[in-house]
């Protein structure tokens, strides 16, 4: 990808993909995802190339014998707060210009700010980046935490129970709940209930291990612990804490070292796994610094580079 050479391959827009135009894309993300150590694309773009009516571009490199060397995919969702971009190239085609054609193909195709993904921060892609005009803007960390180390107790706040999430009587109820806690969050707080509901019916969904912290005199949700078990052939199960948050009201109690502990009980007890990661923002120092407490430690980053 950082090489200048100019790329033979032929990079073409594609505004709607076919299913065996989402088999390659999958395949390819699977094949640089197993080489590079993360996954080139997140689960959001993933569950978009499911989706044939989400607002998306889609741009695709093939080499002369028509392979998928390359794959590019713009969010045209929110114009207004810029075009998401996710890149990926197949380690076999790379260093030949596969990537920066790319690039400069989103350059030419997307109107707007831009903003784009750079799964596992790989210098080739900091090197585009770097060319083209991207600043860096925003440092995800993935951290991982073996599940064979010692868990304290979950100590929750007096009056607060835990149980199970009901899809369909709590969808609402949780909504509100997680609009509130990442009300600041440029992502997370934005989900909607057809969000909700795309995950609610994927085959990873499991709703004993989404965690409710509800207050037991009133009934409230005062937090949530969504846990997600990552399965796939050839590669080790490892668990994820999905999402967590805890109402601002319900800040400085200890909620969320509790629902924190009780899910990654949950992950060992229950699934049998050995190990979990999370992803959290390198800015959120509050949050790195409670997961740092609890055993987790860096992995990887992932980097969101901006343009306009």
């Amino acid at each position: 990808m950082s090489s200048s050479e100019p790329t033979s391959d032929q990079v073409s827009r594609v505004d709607r993909l076919g299913p065996a135009e989402i088999a390659e894309v999958l395949t390819l993300a699977g094949t640089a995802g197993d080489a590079d150590g993360a996954d080139p694309l997140d689960e959001h773009v993933l569950l978009r190339l499911r989706d044939a009516q989400a607002p998306a571009a889609h741009l695709v490199a093939r080499s002369d014998d028509g392979t998928l060397t390359g794959y590019a995919h713009l969010d045209t969702t929110d114009p207004g707060a810029g075009v998401g971009v996710e890149l990926v190239v197949h380690p076999a085609y790379r260093r030949r210009g596969t990537g920066r054609a790319l690039a400069r193909g989103v350059l030419a195709t997307a109107t707007g700010p831009l903003r784009a993904w750079a799964h596992g921060d790989h210098p080739s892609a900091a090197a585009i980046a770097v060319d083209l005009g991207f600043r860096r803007a925003r440092v995800l960390w993935q951290l991982r935490r073996p599940l064979t180390a010692p868990l304290t107790d979950p100590r929750l706040p007096d009056r607060v129970t835990l149980r199970a999430f009901r899809p369909g009587a709590d969808d609402e109820a949780w909504l509100a709940l997680n609009a509130r806690a990442f009300a600041d969050h440029p992502e997370q707080g934005r989900w909607t209930l057809d969000d909700l509901r795309v995950r609610l019916a994927e085959p990873w969904f499991d709703p004993a291990g989404f965690l409710l912290a509800v207050d037991s005199t009133t009934g409230r949700l005062l937090g949530f612990h969504w846990t997600k078990v990552h399965e796939r052939p050839g590669s080790a199960r490892i668990g994820e804490v999905y999402v967590l948050g805890v109402d601002p009201s319900a800040h400085g109690g200890g909620l969320g070292r509790a629902l924190t502990t009780a899910g990654l009980a949950y992950l060992r007890d229950r699934r049998g796994l050995d190990r979990v990661m999370l992803y959290v923002d390198e800015s959120n120092t509050g949050a790195v610094a409670l997961y740092e407490r609890l055993g987790f430690a860096r992995w990887s980053a992932h980097v969101n580079y901006q343009l306009g």
